[in-house]
């Protein structure tokens, strides 16, 4: 199960429904783009030390999903798919999305804009 932004924010907190889809995932994969998407909302962070150490930790029991060639041209797809629905989602989603479909995960999410990707399967809480 791929994480998105808002699912490693609630893990982070402790979200109840969230620890236990998490604790319940045979693997969590993360996104870079994820990475980089919450380390940049904890630097304004009074517990920017706390997130930082907590991450680091629950970073050790994941895969770093990192972005290549393929991602790019799935990201490619999505984006002409997009286009063709009339639909735009933040680009970092759909980069996020790619991942997904290339490694044929799920994503925990509560961004119901993922469900404008065909062949994408959203989880939520």
């Amino acid at each position: 199960m791929i994480l998105d932004t808002n699912a490693l924010s609630a893990t982070a907190e402790g979200e109840p429904k969230v620890t236990a889809i998490v604790a319940d995932a045979r693997q969590i994969e993360i996104p870079v783009i994820v990475l980089g998407q919450y380390r940049f909302g904890i630097i304004g962070s009074k517990k920017h030390l706390v997130y930082e150490r907590w991450l680091s930790a629950f970073e050790s029991d994941c895969w770093v999903l990192p972005v290549d060639q393929e991602t790019a041209g799935v990201y490619a797809l999505i984006r002409e798919e997009l286009k063709i629905k009339g639909r735009q989602i933040p680009s970092n989603d759909v980069w996020i999305a790619a991942l997904a479909k290339q490694h044929k995960l799920p994503i925990l999410s509560r961004d119901r804009h993922f469900d404008f990707v065909s062949g994408l399967n959203r989880v939520t809480w």
